[in-house]
């Protein structure tokens, strides 16, 4: 294919039809929204609505990640990703568009993503949501129960002490 291809392949372990999702939809940021070049903070954000295979392209291609603050996940379960450009005030949400043929085989389908007019793979939206705010750094505290350390803003208070989520005792009675 080409080079950027073969370094998304190289980070995720493996050509499929997911990383090329991921793959075409930075191109398609690319062209729609004039995204250009390797995010070293959090210039360009990208919020993703899955998990799945086509993130490692976007961290690779856009320098998006989870790490920096710039990738966000919203579990949606949707081939669906919105990228922002802080600079340039764009924005744009890039929806997978199923191939019409439900019969394809992983092959057929990754090549035609890979192939096929943008306009066939992909259609642009406008997000429904504002760009967030840029990651904050919080102070850690340590867990009274536990005794490891976690971001106060994660903390709980339970019967006056500070805990961690993970030792946090959830109470509900329904609803």
């Amino acid at each position: 294919m080409n080079a950027r291809w073969e370094k998304c392949v190289d980070f995720h372990g493996h050509e499929c039809p997911g990383l090329a999702i991921g793959f075409r939809a930075v191109e398609a940021a690319q062209t729609w929204l004039g995204m250009q070049g390797f995010s070293a903070d959090e210039e360009l954000v990208c919020v993703t609505e899955n998990d799945a295979c086509g993130v490692d392209a976007i961290q690779v291609l856009l320098g998006c990640s989870f790490g920096k603050g710039n990738l966000i996940y919203k579990d949606a379960g949707k081939q669906a990703f919105s990228f922002f450009d802080r600079k340039r005030d764009k924005k744009g949400r890039v929806v997978f568009r199923r191939p019409l043929d439900p019969n394809m085989d992983r092959v057929a389908m990754q090549a035609h993503i890979l192939e096929a007019p943008l306009e066939e793979v992909f259609e642009l939206k406008t997000p429904s949501f504002e760009l967030p705010k840029p990651a904050r750094l919080f102070t850690s505290l340590v867990c009274e129960a536990c005794g490891e350390s976690a971001a106060e803003l994660k903390m709980r208070l339970q019967e006056g002490k500070k805990v961690c989520i993970d030792c946090f005792s959830h109470y509900t009675r329904g609803f």
